[in-house]
């Protein structure tokens, strides 16, 4: 592909779900937390494409409520890694002008990784080039339960009537409120589901399979998906020909 040539039209909002670190680890014969640190480099050169090309969000699933029950060494490794990469990135996302916010459970992390994420969310917050959400102890159902259990709240004091409640209240809701939806998940490794990632905000997503894992998704890769997007149609429950007419005429 030609390097001045980017798709079009580009997605404004992706979201990954970076998977198989481990398993290419272990196709080398070494230890899960070498394909977690590799895997770091990818991260490195998706935030930088995505800054490139002109993506506007870019939302990476990156620790999972339910990877607390992995074994103990490896999620030490990964908070460490995490704490790591916040700690040299922080320059160059001030510089490039990326955005740091956090989707997930913040609370449930290490104090020294907590305190590192809200120092390069509190010096990024003026960025507006790229949004990176990074999520963080993260499910998408726990997401949608703290939702509904605020709105209910908010109803009960009689700030909110039952009426009030639409999509739009309920995003708002969410982590990701004040952002656009995802118009293209990727999935990495071969694996074709979601994984309790992003539920309702994918509703209309493009979803992108590819068998390569994480560590070697890079740069022309990237592009691979973004160049596959741009040639969908999408139809947001439209027939094709309304959506050619809805295209054409924005």
């Amino acid at each position: 592909m030609d390097e001045t040539h980017y798709p079009d039209p580009l997605p404004r909002h992706v979201a990954i779900i970076m998977d198989g670190n481990g398993r290419w680890a272990q196709q080398r014969h070494r230890l899960r937390l070498f394909g977690h640190k590799a895997g770091v480099d990818s991260v490195r050169e998706a935030v930088e494409t995505a800054r490139e090309v002109g993506v506007r969000y870019l939302t990476l699933y990156a620790f999972s409520t339910e990877n607390w029950q992995r074994p103990g060494l490896e999620v030490k490794g990964l908070m460490t890694l995490l704490r790591t990469y916040l700690q040299a990135e922080l320059d160059t996302m001030k510089k490039n002008g990326v955005r740091l916010q956090c989707f997930g459970q913040k609370d449930r992390l290490p104090d020294d990784v907590r305190k590192m994420l809200d120092k390069v969310i509190a010096e990024t917050e003026h960025c507006s080039r790229l949004h990176l959400n990074l999520c963080l102890s993260y499910g998408s159902r726990t997401e949608m339960i703290g939702a509904i259990q605020e709105i209910s709240r908010k109803c009960a004091s009689g700030e909110l009537k039952p009426d009030d409640i639409d999509d739009h209240l309920f995003s708002d809701h969410l982590y990701s409120t004040g952002q656009p939806d995802p118009d293209l998940l990727i999935r990495t490794s071969g694996e074709q589901r979601l994984s309790n990632f992003l539920l309702w905000q994918l509703s209309y997503a493009e979803l992108y399979f590819t068998d390569i894992k994480w560590p070697d998704f890079r740069r022309d890769q990237f592009l691979e998906a973004l160049e596959e997007y741009a040639g969908r149609q999408r139809r947001f429950g439209k027939t094709g020909a309304q959506a050619e007419t809805t295209c054409a005429s924005s």
